[in-house]
């Protein structure tokens, strides 16, 4: 009965046709706001068909990639709906990425082309994909298409076909793009159950578009006839101006990431009791922070613990927190949204009893259709349970409690959150290991003071070797995001190892206890955009 959670939703539906009804039935509402630009549904999808039909005629076809790389703006969200509408899948490129890492994407996706604003093309790699330059060189030839629906029909969609690939860290030491289509999406953002939207709600976009939140952030928005208020990355970064642009906004729903709420939790609180629902996840939620959050006289009406991998489209589980008991050191996940499964599983994937710890698999209609070009990664995470159904294995740990909700207990590998961003830590023990100088190298996330997570390296040096750690990092800025950039370095003489040989985590010091450590060197932990999104 747990998971009870069918509902209706457009299962046979495609994303841009339920727009387009949103658009047919209120053409007049407001669908986005940017700045001083106020877009209404008719002209948002006059503006996205012409451009979907630029991309036609440059070939674009179903289950094609299209990458697109452009700061959050309408033009931004009129390039999604678009490729959409041409019958092709997203691929965000997040333009603050390294080179190396966007060309490693754009290498993997084979996109048939190339989204870009004109400020951004110099940042880009070399792609053999046609550049469209959506402001600047094409738009004029742009604005000459129809502004009528493309035919899905004809084009031969169906809700299986790909809406999007994300990118999420990689074990191996190069990231993996995660393949969702729009029967996923659909399932997230109609009648998902954790927080009904209608036309007289506005979202704000806070979230890169490569960031699994900017789902539900835009779909859920657009697809109910919500407006989106996209917030400048400038405003997100100070704590008052983000307060009054989200209640000049008239925002009613919102995501934040655990590291923003518990670092904006009492700026944003007169913003915070004009919300609806205010949904934070990303990583384990502080019990400190939600009870001053609950405390606060301004407070949201609900204040929602999301908790779900790329992998299941952005939400699985999500917990209403009503009262947190003083007493209470975690905040439960909650309850499986609609159309979802969760199986608590034991090493022989059989069901635990209530109450037993085991790790979280999740199933239901929005499982991605598996990982681009990693066949075999697709076929360990995405397995058949003992009913024959298909389920992710998340890696999570949690355990059943009595009343149907879900306590996470922690990790069993190697994955974890830091600042709402999921990193495999041997993905940055892997470019660590590449570097000069380097003979090997452990990455831990460490929290030695409560609520300020971060990434420590641990390195052993080659002989005769000296290892500087402002040049490690500038050495692993070339290919990895600023979220994954260790915090600190320490470089020891050796390992701590257990009794049979293996290394034992749980000893490695702290990056203050220099007394165990050659050398221990701080390095800031970058710009709070970092913690956004």
């Amino acid at each position: 009965r747990f998971n009870d959670t069918a509902a209706p939703y457009p299962h046979d539906g495609l994303i841009h046709q339920v727009f387009e009804a949103q658009a047919a039935a209120q053409p007049d509402a407001l669908a986005l706001v940017d700045g001083a630009l106020c877009l209404t549904y008719c002209e948002l999808n006059a503006r996205a068909n012409q451009l979907a039909h630029h991309l036609l005629a440059l070939g674009v076809k179903a289950d094609d990639r299209v990458a697109l790389c452009m700061e959050r703006s309408a033009a931004m969200i009129v390039g999604l709906l678009a490729i959409l509408k041409a019958g092709a899948g997203y691929v965000p490129l997040d333009p603050a990425y390294p080179q190396e890492r966007l060309a490693f994407m754009l290498a993997d996706c084979a996109p048939v082309a190339l989204l870009a604003q004109e400020g951004l093309a110099a940042l880009l790699p070399a792609c053999p994909a046609p550049l469209v330059l959506v402001d600047g060189a094409h738009a004029a030839a742009i604005a000459c298409h129809p502004t009528s629906n493309p035919d899905a029909a004809a084009l031969g969609l169906g809700s299986a076909a790909l809406a999007y690939v994300i990118y999420t860290s990689g074990s191996t030491g190069r990231p993996n793009g995660v393949m969702v289509e729009h029967r996923n999406v659909l399932r997230l953002a109609i009648n998902g159950g954790f927080a009904p939207l209608g036309q007289g709600d506005c979202i704000a976009h806070c979230a890169s578009p490569s960031f699994d939140a900017s789902t539900w952030e835009i779909w859920g928005a657009l697809l109910n006839g919500a407006r989106v208020l996209l917030v400048p990355q400038a405003v997100l970064l100070e704590p008052r101006q983000l307060c009054q642009y989200l209640i000049d906004g008239q925002v009613s729903a919102l995501w934040l990431t655990a590291g923003l709420f518990n670092e904006y939790v009492d700026a944003l609180a007169p913003a915070f009791a004009k919300l609806s629902y205010l949904m934070v996840g990303g990583d384990a939620l502080d019990p400190r922070t939600v009870r001053r959050a609950l405390a606060n006289a301004q407070r949201p009406r609900h204040l929602i613990n999301g908790y779900g991998p790329t992998e299941c489209t952005t939400f699985a589980i999500t917990h209403d927190i009503v009262a947190l008991p003083e007493q209470a050191t975690s905040v439960p996940l909650g309850r499986p949204i609609g159309n979802t499964s969760i199986h608590i599983l034991d090493a022989r994937r059989q069901a635990v009893p209530l109450g037993v710890a085991g790790e979280i698999y999740i199933g239901g209609a929005g499982l991605a259709r598996g990982y681009l070009n990693r066949a075999q990664l697709t076929e360990q995470r995405f397995v058949v349970g003992a009913d024959g159904a298909r389920l992710y294995k998340t890696g999570d740990l949690g355990r059943w409690l009595a009343d149907g909700t879900v306590e996470y207990l922690g990790r069993n590998d190697f994955q974890v959150k830091i600042r709402g961003f999921r990193i495999e830590l041997g993905e940055i023990e892997a470019k660590l290991a590449a570097c000069a100088g380097v003979r090997e190298a452990v990455v831990l996330a460490r929290e030695d003071q409560p609520g300020e997570k971060r990434l420590v390296a641990y390195l052993l040096a080659q002989e005769g070797a000296q290892l500087v750690p402002a040049q490690l990092r500038a050495e692993l800025a070339g290919s990895l995001a600023d979220y994954m950039l260790p915090g600190a370095f320490v470089t020891l003489a050796s390992f701590p190892l257990t009794q049979n040989g293996k290394l034992d985590r749980r000893a490695l010091p702290a990056p203050d206890q220099t007394a165990t450590a050659a050398r221990a060197y701080a390095a800031p932990q970058g710009a709070l955009e970092t913690a956004i999104a």
